[in-house]
Protein backbone atom coordinates (compact mmCIF):
# COMPACT_ATOMS: atom_id res chain seq x y z
CA UNK A 1 0.00 0.00 0.00
CA UNK A 2 1.49 3.46 -1.14
CA UNK A 3 2.47 5.47 1.82
CA UNK A 4 0.06 9.11 1.99
CA UNK A 5 2.78 11.77 1.88
CA UNK A 6 0.25 14.11 3.57
CA UNK A 7 0.86 12.47 6.93
CA UNK A 8 4.82 12.39 6.76
CA UNK A 9 5.81 16.17 4.92
CA UNK A 10 4.86 19.70 5.95
CA UNK A 11 1.93 20.92 3.44
CA UNK A 12 1.50 23.47 1.37
CA UNK A 13 -1.53 25.66 1.38
CA UNK A 14 -3.40 28.07 -0.92
CA UNK A 15 -5.60 30.11 1.74
CA UNK A 16 -8.09 32.16 0.32
CA UNK A 17 -9.57 35.12 2.15
CA UNK A 18 -9.45 34.86 5.94
CA UNK A 19 -5.58 35.56 7.31
CA UNK A 20 -6.23 34.16 10.79
CA UNK A 21 -5.55 30.47 9.20
CA UNK A 22 -2.07 31.54 7.76
CA UNK A 23 0.20 31.47 10.96
CA UNK A 24 -0.82 27.80 12.04
CA UNK A 25 0.67 26.66 8.84
CA UNK A 26 4.00 28.38 8.68
CA UNK A 27 4.41 27.70 12.27
CA UNK A 28 4.26 24.33 11.55
CA UNK A 29 6.84 24.59 8.65
CA UNK A 30 4.23 24.44 5.69
CA UNK A 31 4.61 26.67 2.78
CA UNK A 32 1.42 29.23 2.09
CA UNK A 33 0.29 31.24 -1.19
CA UNK A 34 -2.41 33.36 -0.10
CA UNK A 35 -5.23 34.91 -1.85
CA UNK A 36 -7.16 38.32 -0.83
CA UNK A 37 -10.74 37.93 -1.14
CA UNK A 38 -13.64 38.64 0.66
CA UNK A 39 -17.52 38.35 -0.18
CA UNK A 40 -18.75 40.66 -2.81
CA UNK A 41 -20.91 43.78 -1.34
CA UNK A 42 -18.49 44.57 1.37
CA UNK A 43 -20.03 41.03 2.98
CA UNK A 44 -22.93 42.78 3.42
CA UNK A 45 -25.62 40.51 2.31
CA UNK A 46 -28.55 43.39 1.17
CA UNK A 47 -25.58 45.58 -0.32
CA UNK A 48 -24.50 41.70 -2.37
CA UNK A 49 -28.01 41.55 -3.78
CA UNK A 50 -28.19 45.01 -5.25
CA UNK A 51 -24.97 44.75 -6.67
CA UNK A 52 -26.21 41.54 -8.41
CA UNK A 53 -29.00 43.49 -10.39
CA UNK A 54 -26.66 46.26 -11.43
CA UNK A 55 -23.72 43.28 -12.87
CA UNK A 56 -24.65 42.24 -16.67
CA UNK A 57 -27.20 45.66 -16.77
CA UNK A 58 -26.75 46.12 -20.68
CA UNK A 59 -27.92 49.74 -20.00
CA UNK A 60 -24.88 50.08 -17.79
CA UNK A 61 -22.44 48.64 -19.79
CA UNK A 62 -23.07 50.84 -22.95
CA UNK A 63 -23.09 53.88 -20.67
CA UNK A 64 -19.68 53.16 -19.35
CA UNK A 65 -18.46 52.47 -22.46
CA UNK A 66 -19.83 56.10 -23.63
CA UNK A 67 -18.41 57.51 -20.44
CA UNK A 68 -14.73 55.59 -21.10
CA UNK A 69 -14.60 56.87 -24.88
CA UNK A 70 -15.39 60.39 -23.74
CA UNK A 71 -12.47 60.19 -21.60
CA UNK A 72 -10.53 58.52 -23.99
CA UNK A 73 -11.16 61.09 -26.66
CA UNK A 74 -10.87 63.77 -24.27
CA UNK A 75 -8.45 66.87 -25.70
CA UNK A 76 -7.52 69.28 -23.02
CA UNK A 77 -5.63 72.72 -23.88
CA UNK A 78 -4.73 75.16 -21.75
CA UNK A 79 -6.49 78.17 -23.80
CA UNK A 80 -5.99 81.47 -21.03
CA UNK A 81 -5.36 82.43 -17.61
CA UNK A 82 -8.71 84.17 -16.04
CA UNK A 83 -6.66 87.35 -14.35
CA UNK A 84 -9.52 87.17 -11.95
CA UNK A 85 -11.81 84.31 -10.83
CA UNK A 86 -15.15 86.71 -10.65
CA UNK A 87 -14.27 87.21 -14.36
CA UNK A 88 -15.30 83.58 -14.99
CA UNK A 89 -17.56 82.80 -12.11
CA UNK A 90 -20.09 86.09 -11.99
CA UNK A 91 -21.28 84.04 -8.31
CA UNK A 92 -18.24 85.42 -7.37
CA UNK A 93 -18.50 89.02 -8.13
CA UNK A 94 -19.21 91.67 -5.59
CA UNK A 95 -20.18 88.62 -3.12
CA UNK A 96 -18.39 87.03 -0.44
CA UNK A 97 -18.15 83.42 -1.06
CA UNK A 98 -15.48 81.62 -0.88
CA UNK A 99 -14.78 78.12 -2.88
CA UNK A 100 -13.08 74.97 -1.38
CA UNK A 101 -11.97 71.57 -2.24
CA UNK A 102 -13.83 68.41 -1.15
CA UNK A 103 -17.80 68.01 -1.12
CA UNK A 104 -20.00 70.46 1.08
CA UNK A 105 -18.50 71.33 4.67
CA UNK A 106 -19.67 73.91 7.07
CA UNK A 107 -17.89 76.15 9.44
CA UNK A 108 -17.76 74.16 12.67
CA UNK A 109 -17.10 70.62 10.92
CA UNK A 110 -13.90 72.28 8.98
CA UNK A 111 -10.10 71.10 9.74
CA UNK A 112 -7.58 73.12 11.05
CA UNK A 113 -5.77 74.06 7.66
CA UNK A 114 -9.33 74.55 5.93
CA UNK A 115 -10.10 77.38 9.40
CA UNK A 116 -6.48 78.54 8.10
CA UNK A 117 -6.58 78.88 4.55
CA UNK A 118 -10.36 80.46 5.02
CA UNK A 119 -8.64 83.26 7.33
CA UNK A 120 -6.43 84.21 4.86
CA UNK A 121 -8.85 83.74 2.10
CA UNK A 122 -10.68 86.74 4.26
CA UNK A 123 -7.37 88.57 4.51
CA UNK A 124 -6.30 88.22 1.35
CA UNK A 125 -9.47 89.99 0.05
CA UNK A 126 -9.50 92.72 2.26
CA UNK A 127 -12.64 91.68 3.82
CA UNK A 128 -11.21 92.13 7.47
CA UNK A 129 -7.97 94.04 8.91
CA UNK A 130 -6.98 90.54 11.00
CA UNK A 131 -7.12 87.51 11.88
CA UNK A 132 -9.29 87.41 14.56
CA UNK A 133 -11.90 89.92 12.08
CA UNK A 134 -11.62 87.24 9.86
CA UNK A 135 -12.81 84.30 12.21
CA UNK A 136 -15.01 85.68 13.66
CA UNK A 137 -16.95 86.57 10.23
CA UNK A 138 -16.19 82.94 9.47
CA UNK A 139 -17.83 81.95 12.50
CA UNK A 140 -20.72 84.09 12.39
CA UNK A 141 -21.84 83.46 8.42
CA UNK A 142 -20.93 86.76 6.68
CA UNK A 143 -18.94 84.51 4.32
CA UNK A 144 -20.50 82.00 2.38
CA UNK A 145 -19.22 78.72 0.84
CA UNK A 146 -19.40 76.47 -2.00
CA UNK A 147 -17.70 73.35 -3.42
CA UNK A 148 -14.83 74.13 -6.20
CA UNK A 149 -16.44 71.13 -8.21
CA UNK A 150 -19.78 73.30 -8.69
CA UNK A 151 -18.30 75.77 -10.45
CA UNK A 152 -16.20 73.71 -12.92
CA UNK A 153 -13.23 74.32 -10.90
CA UNK A 154 -10.61 71.94 -8.60
CA UNK A 155 -8.55 73.09 -5.59
CA UNK A 156 -5.36 71.27 -4.57
CA UNK A 157 -5.11 70.58 -0.40
CA UNK A 158 -7.70 73.27 1.07
CA UNK A 159 -8.48 74.07 -2.21
CA UNK A 160 -9.71 77.66 -1.76
CA UNK A 161 -10.79 80.28 -4.69
CA UNK A 162 -11.47 83.43 -3.84
CA UNK A 163 -12.87 86.49 -6.40
CA UNK A 164 -9.31 88.33 -6.82
CA UNK A 165 -7.25 85.14 -7.39
CA UNK A 166 -6.33 84.31 -11.14
CA UNK A 167 -7.45 80.83 -12.55
CA UNK A 168 -5.79 78.11 -15.12
CA UNK A 169 -8.48 78.21 -17.94
CA UNK A 170 -8.71 74.76 -19.48
CA UNK A 171 -10.70 74.00 -22.46
CA UNK A 172 -11.77 70.30 -23.58
CA UNK A 173 -11.46 70.70 -27.23
CA UNK A 174 -13.58 67.50 -28.44
CA UNK A 175 -16.72 68.30 -25.92
CA UNK A 176 -16.23 71.85 -25.05
CA UNK A 177 -16.45 72.39 -21.64
CA UNK A 178 -13.87 74.56 -19.47
CA UNK A 179 -12.37 73.64 -15.96
CA UNK A 180 -10.46 75.91 -13.49
CA UNK A 181 -8.10 75.81 -11.12
CA UNK A 182 -5.44 78.15 -9.40
CA UNK A 183 -1.93 78.24 -9.48
CA UNK A 184 0.58 76.19 -7.38
CA UNK A 185 1.80 78.13 -4.71
CA UNK A 186 5.56 76.21 -4.42
CA UNK A 187 6.15 74.75 -0.72
CA UNK A 188 6.49 75.70 2.98
CA UNK A 189 4.16 77.62 4.40
CA UNK A 190 1.03 78.34 1.74
CA UNK A 191 -2.94 79.15 1.66
CA UNK A 192 -3.54 75.73 0.33
CA UNK A 193 -1.90 74.18 3.25
CA UNK A 194 -3.96 76.43 6.08
CA UNK A 195 -1.09 79.00 6.34
CA UNK A 196 -2.06 82.68 6.19
CA UNK A 197 0.68 84.80 7.23
CA UNK A 198 2.08 88.28 5.19
CA UNK A 199 4.35 86.30 3.29
CA UNK A 200 1.26 84.03 1.55
CA UNK A 201 -0.83 86.79 0.94
CA UNK A 202 2.15 88.82 -0.90
CA UNK A 203 2.35 85.83 -2.81
CA UNK A 204 -0.88 85.55 -3.98
CA UNK A 205 -0.67 89.36 -4.88
CA UNK A 206 1.91 88.51 -7.10
CA UNK A 207 0.67 86.02 -8.61
CA UNK A 208 -2.18 88.70 -10.06
CA UNK A 209 0.35 91.32 -10.93
CA UNK A 210 3.09 89.72 -12.14
CA UNK A 211 2.65 85.87 -12.87
CA UNK A 212 -0.47 84.84 -14.00
CA UNK A 213 -0.04 88.31 -16.78
CA UNK A 214 3.20 86.79 -18.12
CA UNK A 215 1.66 82.92 -18.46
CA UNK A 216 -1.24 84.59 -20.12
CA UNK A 217 0.91 86.08 -22.79
CA UNK A 218 2.47 82.83 -22.73
CA UNK A 219 -0.71 80.99 -23.56
CA UNK A 220 -2.12 83.45 -25.90
CA UNK A 221 0.63 83.06 -28.55
CA UNK A 222 -0.06 81.81 -31.53
CA UNK A 223 -3.75 80.92 -29.98
CA UNK A 224 -5.55 81.01 -33.40
CA UNK A 225 -3.63 78.62 -34.71
CA UNK A 226 -2.48 75.86 -31.48
CA UNK A 227 -5.39 76.61 -29.26
CA UNK A 228 -2.99 76.49 -26.88
CA UNK A 229 -1.26 74.54 -24.78
CA UNK A 230 -1.74 70.34 -25.18
CA UNK A 231 -1.81 69.27 -20.95
CA UNK A 232 -2.78 65.70 -21.83
CA UNK A 233 0.30 65.28 -24.52
CA UNK A 234 2.67 66.80 -21.54
CA UNK A 235 0.57 64.83 -18.83
CA UNK A 236 1.17 61.56 -21.37
CA UNK A 237 4.72 62.17 -21.98
CA UNK A 238 5.19 62.74 -18.39
CA UNK A 239 4.21 59.28 -17.93
CA UNK A 240 7.33 57.91 -19.71
CA UNK A 241 9.30 60.76 -18.19
CA UNK A 242 8.69 58.84 -14.26
CA UNK A 243 5.65 60.95 -13.14
CA UNK A 244 2.66 59.91 -12.23
CA UNK A 245 1.30 63.33 -12.67
CA UNK A 246 -0.33 63.96 -9.49
CA UNK A 247 2.02 63.69 -5.91
CA UNK A 248 5.36 63.81 -9.02
CA UNK A 249 5.77 66.56 -11.66
CA UNK A 250 9.04 67.10 -12.32
CA UNK A 251 8.85 65.83 -15.66
CA UNK A 252 5.55 67.68 -16.83
CA UNK A 253 6.72 70.77 -14.90
CA UNK A 254 9.95 70.66 -17.19
CA UNK A 255 8.08 70.11 -19.93
CA UNK A 256 5.28 73.05 -19.45
CA UNK A 257 8.41 75.47 -18.70
CA UNK A 258 9.73 74.46 -22.23
CA UNK A 259 6.29 75.25 -23.64
CA UNK A 260 6.02 78.88 -21.83
CA UNK A 261 9.51 79.77 -22.73
CA UNK A 262 9.26 78.66 -25.90
CA UNK A 263 6.52 81.09 -26.26
CA UNK A 264 7.36 83.91 -24.60
CA UNK A 265 10.39 83.91 -26.50
CA UNK A 266 8.83 84.49 -29.57
CA UNK A 267 6.99 87.41 -28.34
CA UNK A 268 10.40 89.01 -27.40
CA UNK A 269 10.33 91.39 -29.96
CA UNK A 270 6.80 91.99 -30.84
CA UNK A 271 4.39 94.49 -30.00
CA UNK A 272 3.36 93.03 -26.28
CA UNK A 273 6.25 94.90 -24.36
CA UNK A 274 6.99 92.08 -22.09
CA UNK A 275 8.21 93.44 -19.11
CA UNK A 276 11.99 91.44 -18.68
CA UNK A 277 12.07 90.93 -14.77
CA UNK A 278 8.69 90.05 -14.50
CA UNK A 279 9.63 87.06 -17.06
CA UNK A 280 12.54 86.39 -15.76
CA UNK A 281 10.58 86.16 -12.10
CA UNK A 282 8.12 84.17 -13.36
CA UNK A 283 10.39 81.41 -15.21
CA UNK A 284 12.63 81.55 -11.48
CA UNK A 285 9.41 80.76 -9.69
CA UNK A 286 8.21 78.07 -12.42
CA UNK A 287 11.81 76.48 -12.32
CA UNK A 288 12.29 75.94 -8.45
CA UNK A 289 8.72 74.36 -8.25
CA UNK A 290 8.79 71.13 -9.44
CA UNK A 291 5.42 70.84 -8.28
CA UNK A 292 4.39 73.79 -10.51
CA UNK A 293 2.19 71.53 -13.24
CA UNK A 294 0.39 69.86 -10.57
CA UNK A 295 -2.47 72.25 -11.01
CA UNK A 296 -2.41 72.11 -14.37
CA UNK A 297 -3.02 68.34 -14.28
CA UNK A 298 -5.55 68.73 -11.88
CA UNK A 299 -7.38 71.33 -14.61
CA UNK A 300 -6.84 68.92 -16.93
CA UNK A 301 -8.37 66.07 -14.95
CA UNK A 302 -11.34 68.28 -14.61
CA UNK A 303 -12.23 68.98 -17.60
CA UNK A 304 -11.74 65.25 -18.85
CA UNK A 305 -14.04 64.04 -16.62
CA UNK A 306 -17.05 67.08 -16.68
CA UNK A 307 -17.18 65.43 -19.97
CA UNK A 308 -17.97 61.78 -19.42
CA UNK A 309 -20.33 62.80 -16.34
CA UNK A 310 -23.87 62.79 -16.10
CA UNK A 311 -24.40 60.01 -18.71
CA UNK A 312 -27.50 58.21 -17.60
CA UNK A 313 -26.95 54.55 -16.12
CA UNK A 314 -23.06 55.15 -15.96
CA UNK A 315 -21.60 53.78 -13.02
CA UNK A 316 -18.14 55.57 -13.59
CA UNK A 317 -16.58 57.84 -11.15
CA UNK A 318 -16.13 61.23 -12.31
CA UNK A 319 -15.09 63.17 -8.71
CA UNK A 320 -13.55 61.95 -5.81
CA UNK A 321 -12.71 64.85 -3.51
CA UNK A 322 -12.16 65.51 0.47
CA UNK A 323 -12.13 68.24 2.32
CA UNK A 324 -10.30 67.03 5.41
CA UNK A 325 -13.58 65.71 7.36
CA UNK A 326 -15.24 63.89 4.33
CA UNK A 327 -14.15 62.27 1.35
CA UNK A 328 -16.78 62.75 -1.67
CA UNK A 329 -17.56 61.04 -4.89
CA UNK A 330 -19.45 62.14 -7.85
CA UNK A 331 -21.04 59.38 -10.10
CA UNK A 332 -21.51 59.87 -13.73
CA UNK A 333 -25.35 58.86 -13.81
CA UNK A 334 -26.15 60.27 -10.43
CA UNK A 335 -26.44 63.90 -11.39
CA UNK A 336 -24.53 66.56 -8.60
CA UNK A 337 -24.92 64.18 -5.41
CA UNK A 338 -22.33 63.23 -3.11
CA UNK A 339 -21.74 60.46 -1.56
CA UNK A 340 -19.31 60.86 1.14
CA UNK A 341 -18.03 59.45 3.97
CA UNK A 342 -15.06 60.28 6.57
CA UNK A 343 -11.83 60.46 5.41
CA UNK A 344 -8.83 58.50 6.26
CA UNK A 345 -5.37 59.42 7.63
CA UNK A 346 -2.98 59.32 4.54
CA UNK A 347 0.26 56.92 5.72
CA UNK A 348 3.47 57.39 4.05
CA UNK A 349 6.66 59.12 4.93
CA UNK A 350 6.86 62.29 7.20
CA UNK A 351 9.61 65.03 7.19
CA UNK A 352 12.15 65.47 9.86
CA UNK A 353 10.03 66.14 13.21
CA UNK A 354 6.73 65.07 12.45
CA UNK A 355 4.88 61.77 12.77
CA UNK A 356 1.80 59.83 12.15
CA UNK A 357 0.05 61.68 15.19
CA UNK A 358 0.23 65.42 13.24
CA UNK A 359 -1.48 64.18 9.78
CA UNK A 360 -4.32 66.03 8.99
CA UNK A 361 -6.89 63.64 7.03
CA UNK A 362 -6.97 63.56 3.70
CA UNK A 363 -7.78 66.61 1.80
CA UNK A 364 -8.26 67.97 -1.46
CA UNK A 365 -9.42 67.54 -4.50
CA UNK A 366 -6.30 66.72 -6.76
CA UNK A 367 -7.63 63.14 -6.52
CA UNK A 368 -9.49 64.17 -9.20
CA UNK A 369 -6.11 62.92 -11.38
CA UNK A 370 -6.76 59.18 -10.15
CA UNK A 371 -10.30 59.42 -11.84
CA UNK A 372 -8.71 60.22 -15.13
CA UNK A 373 -6.04 57.53 -14.91
CA UNK A 374 -3.33 59.30 -13.17
CA UNK A 375 -1.83 59.20 -9.45
CA UNK A 376 -2.29 56.07 -7.40
CA UNK A 377 -3.81 54.81 -11.03
CA UNK A 378 -0.39 55.15 -12.79
CA UNK A 379 2.01 53.99 -9.88
CA UNK A 380 4.03 51.97 -11.37
CA UNK A 381 4.74 54.66 -13.90
CA UNK A 382 6.81 56.20 -11.00
CA UNK A 383 9.31 54.25 -9.35
CA UNK A 384 10.84 57.15 -7.95
CA UNK A 385 7.78 58.44 -6.11
CA UNK A 386 8.30 55.82 -3.71
CA UNK A 387 11.14 57.70 -2.31
CA UNK A 388 8.78 60.57 -1.21
CA UNK A 389 5.60 58.59 -0.59
CA UNK A 390 7.23 55.07 0.75
CA UNK A 391 7.36 51.62 0.01
CA UNK A 392 8.80 49.48 -2.84
CA UNK A 393 9.04 49.89 -6.90
CA UNK A 394 7.12 45.90 -6.38
CA UNK A 395 4.57 48.24 -4.49
CA UNK A 396 4.12 50.90 -7.36
CA UNK A 397 3.61 48.39 -9.87
CA UNK A 398 1.19 46.24 -7.54
CA UNK A 399 -0.81 49.46 -7.08
CA UNK A 400 -1.61 49.75 -10.53
CA UNK A 401 -2.44 46.32 -11.48
CA UNK A 402 -5.26 46.36 -8.46
CA UNK A 403 -6.59 49.35 -10.53
CA UNK A 404 -6.82 47.20 -13.66
CA UNK A 405 -9.40 45.12 -11.68
CA UNK A 406 -11.65 47.99 -10.68
CA UNK A 407 -11.75 49.99 -14.01
CA UNK A 408 -13.52 49.71 -16.95
CA UNK A 409 -10.74 49.16 -19.77
CA UNK A 410 -7.59 50.85 -20.31
CA UNK A 411 -6.57 54.15 -21.58
CA UNK A 412 -4.52 53.51 -24.85
CA UNK A 413 -3.70 57.20 -24.91
CA UNK A 414 -1.58 56.82 -21.34
CA UNK A 415 1.15 54.09 -21.33
CA UNK A 416 2.96 52.79 -18.37
CA UNK A 417 6.29 51.65 -19.07
CA UNK A 418 6.93 49.48 -16.43
CA UNK A 419 3.45 47.49 -17.48
CA UNK A 420 4.71 46.57 -21.11
CA UNK A 421 3.35 49.68 -22.03
CA UNK A 422 -0.13 49.08 -21.28
CA UNK A 423 -2.83 51.88 -21.09
CA UNK A 424 -3.33 53.31 -17.89
CA UNK A 425 -6.18 52.36 -15.73
CA UNK A 426 -9.78 53.98 -17.30
CA UNK A 427 -13.16 54.55 -15.40
CA UNK A 428 -13.39 53.56 -11.80
CA UNK A 429 -16.66 51.25 -11.28
CA UNK A 430 -18.85 51.75 -8.43
CA UNK A 431 -19.82 48.17 -9.01
CA UNK A 432 -16.27 46.82 -9.03
CA UNK A 433 -15.00 48.80 -6.01
CA UNK A 434 -17.80 47.11 -4.19
CA UNK A 435 -17.50 43.86 -5.60
CA UNK A 436 -13.87 43.45 -4.76
CA UNK A 437 -13.53 44.77 -2.21
CA UNK A 438 -10.57 46.88 -3.63
CA UNK A 439 -10.39 50.61 -2.75
CA UNK A 440 -8.87 52.77 -5.31
CA UNK A 441 -5.44 54.32 -4.08
CA UNK A 442 -4.68 57.84 -4.00
CA UNK A 443 -0.99 59.81 -4.06
CA UNK A 444 -0.97 62.58 -2.19
CA UNK A 445 0.94 65.11 -0.25
CA UNK A 446 0.21 65.21 3.79
CA UNK A 447 -0.61 68.36 5.45
CA UNK A 448 -0.57 69.02 9.42
CA UNK A 449 -3.77 69.06 11.45
CA UNK A 450 -3.26 72.05 12.43
CA UNK A 451 -3.19 75.37 10.67
CA UNK A 452 -0.14 77.39 9.49
CA UNK A 453 2.58 74.50 9.51
CA UNK A 454 1.78 73.02 6.10
CA UNK A 455 3.16 69.88 4.24
CA UNK A 456 4.74 67.44 6.43
CA UNK A 457 4.83 64.32 4.56
CA UNK A 458 3.99 62.46 1.18
CA UNK A 459 2.24 58.96 0.78
CA UNK A 460 -0.76 57.15 -0.39
CA UNK A 461 -4.23 56.90 1.02
CA UNK A 462 -7.38 54.39 0.06
CA UNK A 463 -10.93 56.10 -0.82
CA UNK A 464 -13.35 55.14 2.04
CA UNK A 465 -15.48 51.80 0.80
CA UNK A 466 -18.10 53.59 2.74
CA UNK A 467 -18.78 56.50 0.58
CA UNK A 468 -18.90 53.44 -2.93
CA UNK A 469 -21.29 51.12 -0.70
CA UNK A 470 -23.60 54.63 -0.19
CA UNK A 471 -23.26 55.25 -3.96
CA UNK A 472 -23.76 51.70 -5.32
CA UNK A 473 -26.73 51.83 -2.62
CA UNK A 474 -28.38 55.00 -4.47
CA UNK A 475 -27.14 53.67 -7.96
CA UNK A 476 -29.33 50.49 -7.48
CA UNK A 477 -32.45 52.77 -5.98
CA UNK A 478 -32.55 54.79 -9.22
CA UNK A 479 -31.36 51.99 -11.95
CA UNK A 480 -34.23 49.52 -10.51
Amino acid sequence: MKKNSLLTQAPSVLNIGIDGFNDSVTANGGTLASIQWQPPGNAAPDLAWQLAQLTGDERIEAANAEACQRIINARPMWEDMALRADGVMPELKGTRLLLHAGPPVGWRDMCGPMHGAMVGAVLYEGWAKDEAEATQMLKSGQIDFAQCHDFNSVGPMTGIISASMPLIQVRNTSYGNVAYCTLNEGIGKCMRFGANGPEVIARLKWFESVLAPVLKTAVRHNFDKTGGIDLKAIQSQALLMGDEVHSRNAASTALFFMAVTTNLAAQWNSTTHLNADHVHQTLDFIAKNSQFFLNYSMASCKAIMDAAHGIPFSTVVTATARNGTETGLRVSGMGREWFTAKSDLPQGLFFPGFKQADACPDIGDSAITETAGFGGCSFAASPALTLLAGGTVDDAVRYSREMYEITVTKNPALSLPALDFAGAPCGIDVRKVVDTGIRPIVTTGIAHKDAGVGQIGAGIVRVPMEAYSKALVAIATKFN
